[in-house]
């Protein structure tokens, strides 16, 4: 039977899919990636979906159908690069877009919501598709984030040495991978204001290696009154999203800054994801020495370069020198979830999430 999985991946940045086609035999490898920027018209409503709005189910309901009409281009593009046939593909994880994620609150349960059509995604290639990771470990009573510390584990974890894995995407989220246990949860904002504050000054999507940030300086005072948000100090298990990092959370903060020079606004959001994602280091991996950085933040040289300042005794590292690039890492988690769920096994970790116990996580949609 194949030991093949397809992962595919749309974060919080909302700037498209990520897949890939990944051999589980043994040690994990990616035998290809593929990504596919989303469509402006479809980035926009699915940004406009992360808060309310006029005639949500029906505008979510069209959304989901256009996510999986690009995730099947997705899965086309990987098996035509490597000649691999659908029916040498066990299953597809499909993270979905979250446009919504409020566990705990509101009723005790609380709700995560990824728009996705598994079903069409079914269809459209022929290939049985695991779906809906996260809502399991909230009914649990979890945060149902993050999901890919068992992951990392997985693929980073070294006997007898304490590792940190930081993926940087819309949000940013943190593992500490030990001998004694595994942590994860969510630092804060990661490239989701960065991203929104290029292209609202530039009209480029993100700061490529992180220019515009280098060019400006960090304004004290308004980091000062960022750092005061009260998620920062929250102990784990917790998570976030665009519910609470969001345009009008950074609009509020500048409010009395608006003298403040555009390109020192960025080098200050720069510098806040670093300051935040180093503290949480030093205060829940204080043995860790080496950091691996995935996600897009780990092609952002500034913010790399703003996380080794803050963290001098500590090697801080593209997670290519773990053996996978940036931009293949989440992916790849989803096609691992996959594997666990069609074998049966759970793929959260209580330590992480704060769930009643591991849960196999997902639902199954036959090919």
């Amino acid at each position: 039977m194949s030991s093949c999985f397809i992962g595919l991946m749309s974060g919080t940045s909302l700037d498209g899919v990520d897949g890939v086609l990944a051999d589980f035999d043994g040690a994990t490898r990616v035998l290809a990636h593929v990504y596919r920027p989303f469509p402006d018209a479809l980035r926009a409503e699915l940004l406009a979906l992360n808060q309310s709005g006029p005639d949500e189910l029906h505008r979510g309901a069209l959304a989901a159908n256009a996510l999986a009409r690009l995730y099947a281009q997705v899965v086309q593009a990987l098996l035509q690069t490597t000649g691999v046939p659908a029916s040498g593909v066990r299953a597809i994880g499909a993270h979905g877009q979250t446009v919504r994620h409020r566990p705990g609150l509101f009723d005790g349960t609380g709700y995560t919501l990824q728009l996705n059509n598994p079903a069409l995604l079914a269809e459209l290639t022929g290939i049985t598709v695991v779906a809906d990771f996260r809502s399991r470990d909230v009914a649990a009573g979890g945060q149902g984030a993050p999901l890919v510390p068992a992951f990392h584990q997985a693929v980073f974890g070294r006997p007898g040495v304490a590792v940190a894995v930081l993926n940087i995407g819309g949000i940013a989220n943190l593992s500490v991978l030990a001998d004694t246990g595994v942590l994860g949860f969510d630092c804060g904002p990661g490239n989701a204001l960065l991203d929104h504050w290029c292209r609202q000054h530039t009209a480029q999507a993100y700061d490529a290696a992180g220019r515009w940030a280098a060019s400006g300086r960090v304004h004290e005072a308004l980091l000062h009154d960022l750092l005061q948000e009260r998620y920062f100090d929250q102990a784990p298990p917790k998570s976030t999203g665009r519910d609470l990092f969001h345009a009008d959370w950074l609009a509020r903060h500048l409010a009395p800054y608006a003298a403040v020079p555009a390109a020192d606004v960025q080098a200050t959001l720069t510098e806040l994801t670093a300051r935040v994602c180093a503290a949480d280091l030093r205060r829940y991996g204080a043995g860790c020495r080496q950091l691996h950085v995935c996600g897009g933040g780990a092609l952002n040289d500034e913010l790399m370069r703003r996380l080794q300042a803050q963290l001098p005794d500590v090697k801080v590292e593209n997670s290519q020198a773990a053996g996978l690039p940036p931009l293949q890492v989440e992916a790849a988690a989803f096609a691992w979830l996959a594997s666990r769920t069609l074998a049966g096994d759970s793929g959260s970790l209580e330590s992480v999430t704060g769930a009643r116990g591991a849960r196999v996580l997902g639902a199954i949609y036959p090919a």
